[in-house]
C-alpha cells in the first residue's frame, strides 16, 4: 500500500496556539540569564549537563525543547530556588504535544520519526532536516517560493530543530544518511552558514549511532535517480519509506515496495565513501572554504 497523506496541507505552526512557544521561549531567557550571572560559558554549563553548546544555544533561543533532566540539573546548578522545577509539568506536558508542532500533513510522518528506533536518509538536494543547523534551516525557509513571513519561518525553524531531539534520545536510534556529495558544495545561505553547516556535519557523524556517508558525484552507474527519500523503523512496527516531492509527501508501508527501496539504499551506501572517508572529505572542503 502507497499512503498518500492528503490532509489539509496549510501552514501549522510549532506551537500554533497553545502556548508552547511562549513557554520554551520563557524558559530559555531565564537559563541564559541564570548561566551569565553564575559566570559560564554554553560550552561549560553544556558539559555540566551532558548537551553540546549548539544545543544550549538552541535551549536558550527558545527553539530547541529544554528536557526535564536539564531542568532538573540547571535548578541546582544556577541556584534557580526551584523555579525550573515547578515548570517541568508543564513542559512535560508540551512536550505529550509534539504533533501540534507540525504541519498537519506531516504529523504522521512526524510521529514515526519520533518513536523510531532506525533511521536512515539519502538526500540529493540539500541536507536533511535532521542534521540542519539553525542557520542553514532559516537560509532554505527563507529563499522557500511562495515567499514565508517572518513568523512562519521562524516557526517552520523550531519544527525542524525541535525533530533533531531523537539524538538525545535513550535508546538511541540507528541513524544513517547518505549524501550526494553536491549537498556538501551547494553554498546555502552564503559562505559563513555553508561552513557551520559542514562543521555541524562532523559534529553529528561522530555520534556512536549516527553514520554520514557521501557519494561521490562522479559515480558513472548511480542506482537511484528517483529523488531523495527515509526509511524508517518504528517501535514494534514494520519499516516503511516517505518520500516528498513538490511538498506531496508519500509514506510508503506496501511491504514489496518498501523492500525494493531498502535494496536501493543499500546499493547506494555500497557505492558512496566509508562514514570514514566521508568525514575526511567534509573536513578538506571545510578546509578549502
Amino acid at each position: 500500500m502507497v499512503a498518500y497523506v492528503t490532509e489539509d496541507r496549510r501552514p501549522q505552526t510549532p506551537a500554533e496556539a497553545d502556548g508552547t512557544t511562549g513557554l520554551f521561549t520563557a524558559l530559555g531567557k531565564m537559563l541564559k540569564l541564570l548561566r551569565e550571572r553564575k559566570g559560564l560559558t554554553q560550552k561549560e554549563f553544556g558539559e555540566l549537563v551532558g548537551y553540546g553548546p549548539d544545543a544550549i544555544s538552541a535551549m536558550e533561543r527558545g527553539v530547541r525543547t529544554i528536557r526535564p533532566e536539564v531542568l532538573e540539573k540547571a535548578d541546582e546548578l544556577l541556584d534557580a530556588g526551584g523555579l525550573f522545577k515547578e515548570a517541568i509539568p508543564e513542559v512535560r506536558e508540551a512536550m505529550s504535544r509534539v504533533r501540534t508542532r507540525h504541519p498537519e500533513w506531516y504529523r504522521s510522518y512526524a510521529a514515526l520519526e519520533a518513536e523510531a528506533v532506525e533511521l536512515h536518509f539519502y538526500a540529493n538536494q540539500g541536507v536533511p532536516g535532521l542534521l540542519q543547523s539553525g542557520d542553514y534551516a532559516r537560509a532554505v525557509f527563507s529563499h522557500r517560493r511562495p515567499l514565508l513571513d517572518e513568523q512562519t519561518i521562524e516557526k517552520r525553524i523550531a519544527d525542524r530543530l525541535s525533530r533533531q531531539q531523537v539524538f538525545d534520545k535513550w535508546p538511541a536510534p540507528m541513524c544513517s544518511f547518505v549524501l550526494e556529495e553536491v549537498v556538501l558544495d551547494r553554498p546555502i545561505g552564503g559562505r559563513a552558514v555553508r561552513e557551520a553547516q559542514l562543521k555541524q556535519l562532523l559534529r553529528i557523524g561522530v555520534l556512536r549511532n549516527v553514520e554520514i556517508q557521501v557519494i561521490p558525484t562522479g559515480i558513472e552507474d548511480h542506482p537511484n535517480m528517483g529523488g531523495a527519500f527515509n526509511l524508517l523503523t518504528p517501535q514494534r512496527h514494520p519499516q516503511v519509506a516517505y518520500t516528498e516531492i513538490q511538498e506531496f509527501p508519500r509514506l510508503i508501508t506496501d511491504p514489496e515496495e518498501v523492500r525494493k527501496i531498502v535494496d536501493r539504499y543499500g546499493m547506494i551506501r555500497a557505492m558512496a565513501f566509508s562514514p570514514k572517508d566521508s568525514r575526511a572529505l567534509i573536513d578538506k572542503k571545510l578546509g578549502e572554504l
